[in-house]
């Protein structure tokens, strides 16, 4: 200890650093190396082999499916985040500036965290009787007669995923944004109450601008997790709809590796855009 004690101060700090370093570039960039290297290889219908051509990404890029499928899941992306950010904020604010006491705020704070002591499957085939032909939804409809028929477009569909999406992401969102809310200081909205602002100025102009950095952590959690969802989709639309990650599960089940890895490589790429995009729009070092 004596020895790097004596060390310039920039060579202990990466003396120090290294262990992090190793576990990350062993866990995370040797992967994604290997990933991008595969997505070079030339692949057949039941065998592939090392090589370095273009044809994954010249197919992939040139192929109109993936655009309906990239349309498809920005638009799961950005209904799922619209309504994870309505609720989230909802449920934050109201934690934050209406429940007065500390021991109440963290008891619904954790009751808000139940859901997620069970399995993210479980939770979400627990729809499927509940939004089914015979099911709850269906029957309670038709026996106050609000329909004549059960609703098709309740399970199996673009609904039923999109439901699930916030079902599942929901709390991603409400945890930053509750975070940052709980460090506004509170003496900002009495003046600005005192000056004369309604409670939708208040808002607009003192919480919401406080709340974005919060906002923006949630927003990466969501889209970086509904991006790259798969299972959702495939058992909550009943494979009618698709998503990249549906089609990177199918290119790996029939062992379609070098395939798979392209469009693993195009999604991480599309992924860093959407997040480096959000980035510029809101520094978030402030609640880092």
């Amino acid at each position: 200890m004596g020895a790097i004690a004596r060390l310039p101060a920039a060579v202990t700090g990466w003396l120090l650093a290294a262990p992090l370093v190793a576990v990350l570039a062993f866990f995370l960039v040797l992967p994604v190396l290997t990933i991008v290297v595969v997505s070079f290889w030339t692949s057949s219908a039941y065998s592939f082999e090392p090589d370095f051509n273009l044809e994954n990404y010249e197919f992939l890029l040139t192929s109109p499916v993936t655009l309906s499928v990239y349309l498809k899941t920005f638009s799961y992306v950005i209904l799922s985040w619209t309504f994870c950010l309505g609720i989230g904020f909802t449920v934050a604010y109201f934690l934050a500036f209406h429940v007065r006491s500390l021991s109440w705020q963290v008891g619904l704070f954790l009751l808000c965290t139940i859901p997620f002591w069970t399995s993210n499957i479980i939770r979400m085939i627990s729809w499927i009787p509940f939004l089914g032909r015979n099911g709850i939804a269906n029957t309670a409809l038709m026996d106050l007669g609000l329909i004549d028929a059960p609703l098709e477009w309740l399970l199996f569909s673009d609904f039923a995923v999109v439901l699930a999406f916030v079902h599942l992401y929901t709390l991603f969102m409400v945890v930053p944004i509750f975070n940052t809310m709980m460090r506004i200081d509170k003496s900002l909205i009495e003046a600005a109450r005192d000056a004369g602002a309604t409670g939708f100025q208040i808002l607009t102009n003192v919480v919401i601008p406080l709340t974005k950095p919060g906002i923006m952590i949630g927003s990466i959690f969501v889209v970086t997790l509904v991006m790259g969802d798969f299972i959702t989709v495939r058992f909550m639309s009943g494979g009618q709809s698709a998503s990249v990650g549906r089609v990177i599960s199918n290119e790996i089940g029939l062992l379609q590796y070098p395939a798979a890895a392209a469009s693993a490589v195009v999604l991480l790429v599309t992924v860093l855009i959407m997040i480096a995009a959000m980035l510029r729009a809101v520094d978030i070092r402030k609640e880092l």
